[in-house]
C-alpha cells in the first residue's frame, strides 16, 4: 500500500490488520521560503548568507525589545546583554566591526520597508519571522544602508480559512541576572581603611611603623564620618583597632548593616503581557488584527515600561492581475527611567554598589537607632549631618523617589502597496511580468522629561530644575519595482528593476527652567530659563537598483544585483555610489553521480562577492548621526550679550564620499541521513575601504580634524551550524543545534600622518585588531614594600624596545605600554535543544564565548580606592600587609597613584543559560468538548545563569571590552497560556 500527501514523503507499507504510518516532511518538495531583499527566495536557491528566526522562538522569551531575540539564534551575530531598563535595546554587530567612526548598526526592515520607529514599539508577538542578511549577495540591494547587515522583520499575516481568535497572556517576576561584586563587610572595611591610613603614613610621610599605626587609629574618625557613622557603638573609632594585633576587635558589634543596593532594588519586579489576535480570510482577502498590552516594572525602584500596541495587516487579491496590501501599526509607550549614568555620584549604580558599608540608608541617633518622623517612619539619611566625601545631601533611594524622568513615545507605521500582473497562463507573453508600487511611512513623537528636585541634590539651591524635550521624526520610502519571473523547461529567470526614494526628517525642541513650584512638573511656573534649543535634521537617499536571477535544472543558480545610491550627506559632485554583488550556488546532490548516495539528501556549495556602502558617519560622541558630513558648519550657540555669536565647528571637505565594504562569502550546506543531520559552514572576508574618519589636524589650528575617506580594515572568519535530530518517533522528537562563529579583525591602513589612533586604554593601529588594549603590564607586588611593580623598557633610536626591567615607578610604566589583546573572542555561539514528548515540549538555549579580554574598570575602582567612602572588593583581603608577604594585591592605599595596567584585564569567556521554556498543549479530545481549537500553558526562565571569570562582571556589556556603572540585565521567571478559539 502506498500512502502519500502533499508536502510529505511517500511511504510504502505492507497491508496488515492494523497499520501505523508516520509521514515525514519532504524537504525537496516543501523547500523553505525565506524573506530576502525586495521579495522571497527558496533557501535551496539562495546564493548569499542569511539566517531565519521563526516567530515561535521569539515568543518563547519574555522580551520587550526585539533586538534581544537575536542572541544565540544566528551565526555571525554578536549582541550585547543590553540594559536591564525595561524597553531598552541590545546592540548588534554582524560579522565583525565594519567601521571606526561610522555606525556599525545593521539596517532594520519591517515588512519590506526600512524602519525608523523605536524598536521597543514593535510587539514581538506580532512577528512571523526575522531574517538576518549577512553578506553582500544577500543585502547589496539595500546598498547604502546594508553594509553592516540587514535584519528583516516580517509581521504575521492572515491565512485562508475561518477566523481564528487567540488570546495569549504571560506574567512574570524579574531580579538581577548578574550577581553583584563580592564586597567586604563592615569590619573588613574598617580594617582595610586602617591599613590604608597606616601605609600612607609609612610610605608617604616616612613615619615609623609604630607611629603610623597610632596615627592611623586616631585618623579613622575623621575619614570614616565621625562617631555618628560608627555602627560599632561598643567602641569609638580610636579604640576599634586593637593596638597589640592591629586588627578590628573581634567583639565589636554593629548597630546597623544597611545595604544601599538592597534598598533600591525591587527583586520581584512584576511583568505582565497580553495579546489578542484575530486572523483568517478567504481565497481573495486575508487579514490579521492584533492588540497588545505590556506592563513591566524594572528591578530598579521607580523604573517601568508600558506599551499599548495595535496592528492590522490586510492583503487582497482584487482581481487575477491586481493585488493590494495595507499594514498599519500604532504604539504608545511610556518609559520611566533614571536619568543619571556613568560615574556621576547621583547614578545609583555607581553609588549604591561601591559605597562604604558603614553609611546607613536611614537617619540614626548616637545609639544607632532609627530617628523617626512625626508619622513614626524612618527618615532617609541624606548625609546632611556630616557624611564625608562627595555623598553629602544625597540618598540613592531618595534620588529615585524625588527625581523623575520619563519618555513617552507615539509611533505609527504604515506599509501599503499594490501589484499589477500575474503568473497565470491566461496572460500569455505577459505571464510573470509584474509592476509593484510600495509606500512605507514611520512617524514618531517623543515627549521626554527630566526633573531634579528642589529639596536635595545639586539643584536644591536653584529651587529644582525641569527639562522638557519634544522630538518629531517622520520618514517615508516610496519604491516602484518591475519584475519578470518565467521558466522555460529547465531554465528559470527572475529579473527585477526598481527605483526608490527615502526621506527622513527629525525635529528637536527643548527648554528648561529652575526655581519651580513644588508638585507641578511643568515649565510655566518656573522663574528662570536655563536652556532653550531647537534644530531640524534632514536626510534623503535616491536609488536605482536591479537584480538578475537564473537557475538551470534546479542545480545551478546564479544571481547578480546592482544599486546606485545618491546621499544628501555628500557634496553633489560625490553624492552617487554604485554597489553590486554576484553569487552562485551549485546543488551537488542533484547531479547524476550523486543518485546512488542515498544518505545525502542535499549538498550545495555557494560563492558570492559584492560591495556595499556606508554613509552613516557619527559625531564625536560616537552615538549621534552626522547628516552634514562634507559641509563647513557654524555653531551659533555663542551669543555676545544681545548680539548673535557664532564659531566655526567643522571644516568643509567636498571630496568626502562613501565608505565601501567588499564582502566575499563561501559556504557549504548539507542535509544528511533523511534530514536527521544538517551542516552549514561558511567563510567570509569583509574588507572596508575609504573609511569615514576624522582626519587628524594639529590642535594649534583650532580644529582636531575634518571628515575624510581614509583607512582600510578587514574582518574575516568562519561560521558553522550543526543541527541533529537525536530521536524521532511518533511520540518523541529531540533535536540539538550547535552554532559557532569566529571573527578576526585587522586594521590595514590609517592616515599617512598617523598609523595609530590612541584613545585612553585603546589603540587602533595598523596591523592590529580594532580597540587593542594598550597599557602598562603588571610585574606583581614588591614583597618588601607592597608596592605595585610594572614591566618597563627603554627604546633605541629606531624606536625598538630594549632593556626590559621591573620598576615600581608608575611614570616609567606609563611610558612603557604594551599591546595586550582585545575584546574580540576566539569563538562564540550557542547550543540549543528542543524536546517534545506527546503534548509536552521543552526548549533550552545557551550561549557561550571563548577568548577575548575585558578591562573591568568597576573592579579596578573597588581595588584601587580613591576615596575613603568607597568600599573594597573581597579580593583586596589578599593584600600585602607586612614586609615579606608574597601576594598579587599591593598594599592598601586610598588615593594612591597607579599606572593603568593589565591587572584589570579579565578573561571575557562566559557561558550563559539564556532561556528554558516548558510547555504543555492540552489534548485535542478536551478541546473538542470545550469547543476550542487549542490551549497551551507554559513556563519559562530567561537569563537563568551566567558563568564568568569574575563575579559581578558583565562580559556582554559592550563590544569594546569595558564596563560601566549601568542598569544590570534581568532574570525573569514567567508563566502563561495561549488559547485559540
Amino acid at each position: 500500500m502506498v500512502i502519500s500527501f502533499i508536502g510529505m514523503q511517500t511511504q510504502e507499507v505492507k497491508i496488515q490488520p492494523r497499520v501505523k504510518v508516520v509521514l515525514r516532511s519532504d524537504a525537496e518538495q516543501l523547500d523553505e521560503v525565506m524573506v530576502v531583499a525586495y521579495g522571497t527566495a527558496k533557501k535551496s536557491s539562495f546564493t548569499g548568507s542569511a539566517a531565519t528566526i521563526s516567530g515561535d522562538k521569539i515568543e518563547s522569551r519574555p522580551i520587550t525589545n526585539v533586538t534581544k531575540a537575536l542572541e544565540g539564534q544566528s551565526t555571525g551575530v554578536l549582541t550585547t546583554s543590553g540594559s536591564g531598563q525595561p524597553g531598552e535595546a541590545a546592540s548588534i554587530v554582524i560579522r565583525g566591526y565594519g567601521s571606526i567612526n561610522a555606525s556599525q548598526d545593521p539596517l532594520y526592515v519591517v515588512d519590506g520597508i526600512p524602519y525608523n520607529g523605536t524598536l521597543s514599539s514593535i510587539n514581538p508577538s506580532d512577528i512571523e519571522s526575522m531574517t538576518v542578511l549577512k553578506d553582500a549577495s544577500a543585502g547589496a540591494l539595500y546598498g547604502a544602508r546594508g553594509a553592516n547587515g540587514v535584519v528583516m522583520i516580517t509581521t504575521k499575516q492572515g491565512k485562508e480559512g475561518k477566523t481564528n481568535v487567540s488570546w495569549r497572556s504571560t506574567a512574570g517576576w524579574s531580579s538581577r541576572a548578574i550577581p553583584e561584586y563580592d564586597m567586604v563587610n563592615q569590619k573588613e572595611f574598617v580594617q582595610l581603611t586602617y591599613e590604608a591610613l597606616r601605609n600612607g603614613y609609612v610610605f608617604t610621610n616616612s613615619y615609623s611603623w609604630a607611629d603610623a599605626e597610632a596615627a592611623a587609629r586616631n585618623s579613622l574618625s575623621t575619614n570614616l564620618g565621625g562617631e555618628l557613622y560608627n555602627p560599632f557603638k561598643n567602641y569609638t573609632w580610636n579604640q576599634i583597632i586593637d593596638p597589640t594585633t592591629g586588627q578590628v576587635r573581634a567583639d565589636a558589634q554593629a548597630a546597623w548593616n544597611e545595604n544601599w543596593m538592597d534598598a533600591i532594588l525591587h527583586n520581584n519586579a512584576f511583568r505582565h503581557e497580553h495579546q489578542l489576535q484575530l486572523s483568517g480570510g478567504t481565497e481573495k482577502t486575508k487579514y490579521m488584527f492584533s492588540l497588545g498590552y505590556l506592563n513591566e516594572d524594572g528591578i530598579l525602584t521607580g523604573t517601568n515600561f508600558q506599551r499599548y500596541s495595535g496592528r492590522a495587516n490586510i492583503n487582497s487579491e482584487v482581481t487575477e492581475w491586481f493585488k493590494g496590501n495595507m499594514n498599519v501599526s500604532l504604539t504608545h509607550s511610556l518609559m520611566n527611567y533614571s536619568q543619571y549614568d556613568g560615574s556621576s555620584t547621583s547614578n545609583v549604580w555607581y553609588s549604591a554598589q561601591f559605597i562604604s558599608p558603614l553609611f546607613p540608608m536611614y537617619v540614626k541617633d548616637m545609639e544607632g537607632n532609627n530617628v523617626l518622623d512625626e508619622n513614626g517612619n524612618p527618615q532617609l539619611d541624606y548625609g546632611e549631618q556630616g557624611r564625608p566625601g562627595s555623598y553629602n545631601d544625597y540618598n540613592p533611594l531618595g534620588n529615585l523617589v524625588d527625581d523623575k524622568s520619563y519618555v513617552k513615545n507615539d509611533v505609527a507605521s504604515l506599509r501599503t502597496g499594490f501589484t499589477l500582473g500575474s503568473d497565470s497562463d491566461n496572460f500569455g507573453v505577459f505571464k510573470g511580468l509584474k509592476l509593484a508600487a510600495n509606500f512605507g511611512m514611520d512617524y514618531r513623537t517623543a515627549n521626554q522629561m527630566n526633573y531634579m528636585n528642589m529639596y536635595h541634590g545639586n539643584q536644591a539651591a536653584a529651587g529644582g530644575l525641569l527639562y522638557k524635550y519634544n522630538t518629531r521624526m517622520q520618514s517615508y520610502t516610496f519604491n516602484q519595482i518591475l519584475t519578470w519571473d518565467r521558466s522555460f523547461g529547465l531554465h528559470s529567470f527572475n529579473v527585477m528593476a526598481g527605483h526608490e526614494f527615502y526621506a527622513y526628517q527629525y525635529e528637536y525642541l527643548n527648554a528648561a527652567k529652575s526655581n519651580l513650584v513644588d508638585g507641578i512638573l511643568e515649565l510655566r511656573p518656573g522663574t528662570t530659563i536655563t536652556s532653550a534649543d531647537s534644530y531640524t535634521d534632514k536626510y534623503r537617499i535616491e536609488s536605482w537598483f536591479g537584480r538578475f536571477n537564473y537557475s538551470f535544472d534546479e542545480k545551478y543558480y546564479f544571481d547578480a544585483s546592482i544599486r546606485r545610491d545618491g546621499s544628501s550627506r555628500f557634496h553633489k559632485n560625490h553624492r552617487w555610489g554604485t554597489f553590486w554583488s554576484v553569487g552562485g550556488n551549485w546543488r551537488i546532490s542533484k547531479e547524476a553521480f550523486m543518485e546512488d548516495v542515498k544518505w545525502v539528501d542535499n549538498l550545495s556549495v555557494k560563492l558570492s562577492y559584492g560591495q556595499q556602502g556606508n554613509d552613516n558617519i557619527l559625531k564625536s560622541d560616537g552615538v549621534t548621526t552626522n547628516y552634514y558630513v562634507w559641509q563647513s558648519l557654524y555653531d551659533l550657540g555663542w551669543p555676545n550679550g544681545n548680539n548673535i555669536g557664532g564659531m566655526v565647528s567643522s571644516l568643509e571637505n567636498q571630496e568626502v564620499s562613501w565608505e565601501k565594504n567588499g564582502n566575499i562569502n563561501v559556504g557549504v550546506e548539507a542535509s544528511l541521513f533523511n534530514h536527521r543531520l544538517s551542516i552549514n559552514a561558511e567563510y567570509y572576508n569583509k574588507k572596508t575601504t575609504d573609511m569615514l574618519l576624522s582626519y587628524p589636524m594639529a590642535t594649534s589650528t583650532g580644529f582636531n580634524g575634518y571628515n575624510a575617506n581614509v583607512g582600510d580594515m578587514r574582518n574575516s572568519g568562519f561560521e558553522f551550524e550543526v543541527r541533529g535530530t537525536v530521536i524521532k518517533t511518533s511520540d518523541w522528537n529531540w533535536d540539538i543545534t550547535w552554532m559557532g562563529s569566529t571573527v578576526k579583525n585587522k586594521v590595514l591602513k590609517l592616515t599617512n600622518e598617523s598609523p595609530e589612533i590612541i584613545n585612553g586604554i585603546y589603540s587602533i593601529k595598523e596591523g592590529m585588531p580594532i580597540n587593542t588594549f594598550y597599557m602598562a603590564k603588571s610585574a606583581g607586588v614588591d614583597p618588601a614594600t607592597g608596592a605595585q611593580l610594572y614591566w618597563a623598557y627603554d627604546k633605541d633610536d629606531n624606536g625598538n624596545i630594549t632593556n626590559e626591567y621591573i620598576t615600581s615607578d608608575y611614570n616609567k610604566a606609563n611610558e612603557s605600554k604594551y599591546y595586550l589583546g582585545s575584546r574580540i573572542p576566539d569563538l562564540y555561539g550557542s547550543i540549543g535543544t528542543n524536546l517534545t514528548w506527546k503534548n509536552l515540549d521543552l526548549s533550552v538555549l545557551t550561549t557561550y564565548s571563548l577568548g577575548g579580554k575585558i578591562y573591568d574598570g568597576l573592579y579596578r575602582g573597588s581595588m584601587e580606592n580613591m576615596y575613603y567612602n568607597n568600599n573594597w572588593n573581597e579580593h583586596a583581603l589578599r593584600r600585602w600587609q607586612k614586609p615579606g608577604d608574597i601576594t598579587d594585591v599591593p598594599r592598601m592605599e586610598v588615593g594612591g597613584t597607579y599606572a593603568t595596567n593589565d591587572r584589570w584585564l579579565i578573561d571575557a569567556s562566559y557561558f550563559a543559560i539564556k532561556n528554558i521554556t516548558l510547555g504543555y498543549t492540552l489534548p485535542k479530545a478536551w478541546m473538542v468538548k470545550a469547543k476550542l481549537s487549542s490551549i497551551r500553558i507554559f513556563a519559562s526562565v530567561d537569563n537563568l545563569a551566567l558563568f564568568t571569570h569574575l563575579k559581578g562582571m558583565d562580559p556582554q556589556y559592550n563590544f569594546s571590552g569595558s564596563t560601566d556603572y549601568s542598569y544590570s540585565p534581568n532574570k525573569t521567571w514567567s508563566f502563561g497560556f495561549e488559547v485559540n478559539f
